[in-house]
């Protein structure tokens, strides 16, 4: 009992302290880790944040790309960093795939992050190559199951682009050939050259070559159409109900970070996702701004990694 009463004691002592260091955080430069390379939408949405964030807090958020290992380099380092706010991390459904895709790995994305918000989340674009006879995915799913193994796709390897069709796969009841690739890029170009037939990737990345003819779409992949294009169905509406797949990003800071810092980069987040030239930034993505509380985040993510788990273990994927 006396140890619990110290504990409270101190706990109640450092309170104070804590709100000082947020009330002066920050009062030095803020580093933005990137686990992936520059120009992906880890990158685009981890720049926009560091932008806003200086401009509003004072202080310089400097992104920083420390990509390898599939994210989980950065994301490691992050975890491993001193728990003071000034080392955070942007990252999102890769880190949560990964989880269960990483046979070795050195830190826990629930427990060695805090989750501080939810920045965004996009669906992705099923595509098929125009040479192929289907024009929506029931007639997709129906030439897969009269030619079973005959179809291939494409994708960066436990990717959730390459999920994303393992689990149409699982849902469906059909097989399709995997085909690894490095990268969505790779993956995209072969799909254009009809080197492959199915591809699966981010709206930015697709929606150039499907309006130029070159790739057809087949269906979105989250629960709500994408404004950009309106037109092409989700793949819940098209025979999978429920289906599914939308990519998510987030702030993170290390474990233990003290509550008021995180609640002050909560707030200062949730106020430049309103700004009007975000929104129109993200909107060109396809993306939609989603801010949440700590809890809600951290329950995202708790939730993402045990859903994603199943669906990696179905797939065969694994990394040493």
């Amino acid at each position: 009992m006396l140890s619990i009463a110290r504990g409270i004691l101190l706990g109640a002592l450092m309170l104070p302290v804590a709100w000082s260091h947020a009330q002066d955080y920050p009062a030095r430069p803020v580093r933005m880790i990137d686990p992936f390379s520059p120009g992906g939408s880890t990158d685009i949405l981890a720049r926009i944040c560091a932008q806003k964030l200086t401009e509003r807090l004072g202080r310089p958020f400097l992104v920083e790309n420390r990509g390898g290992g599939g994210g989980n380099i950065g994301a490691e380092a992050v975890a491993k960093s001193a728990p003071d706010g000034y080392t955070l991390l942007v990252a999102g459904v890769p880190q949560a795939i990964g989880m269960t895709l990483y046979r070795r790995l050195n830190y826990d994305l629930a427990k060695d992050l805090a989750p501080v918000t939810q920045i965004a989340t996009f669906p992705s674009l099923l595509t098929v190559h125009p040479s192929l006879p289907v024009k929506n995915l029931k007639e997709l799913i129906a030439l897969a199951r009269a030619r079973p193994g005959e179809l291939n796709f494409g994708a960066n390897p436990g990717s959730p682009n390459h999920l994303a069709i393992e689990l149409i796969d699982s849902m469906a009841k059909v097989k399709m050939t995997f085909i690894g690739y490095k990268g969505a890029g790779p993956a995209v170009a072969d799909a254009v050259a009809g080197q492959i037939q199915v591809v699966s990737a981010g709206l930015p990345t697709l929606i150039g070559y499907v309006k130029a003819g070159r790739l057809r779409p087949i269906a979105v992949t989250s629960l709500a159409r994408s404004p950009l294009l309106p037109e092409v169905p989700t793949a819940s509406e098209s025979g999978l109900p429920g289906y599914n797949v939308t990519s998510w990003y987030g702030l993170f800071a290390p474990a233990a970070t003290p509550a008021p810092i995180i609640d002050k980069l909560n707030v200062a987040v949730a106020a430049l996702l309103k700004a009007p030239d975000v929104e129109q930034r993200l909107a060109t993505m396809g993306a939609q701004a989603a801010p949440t509380t700590p809890a809600e985040f951290g329950q995202i993510v708790r939730s993402e990694v045990a859903r994603w788990a199943p669906i990696v273990k179905a797939s065969g994927a694994s990394v040493n």
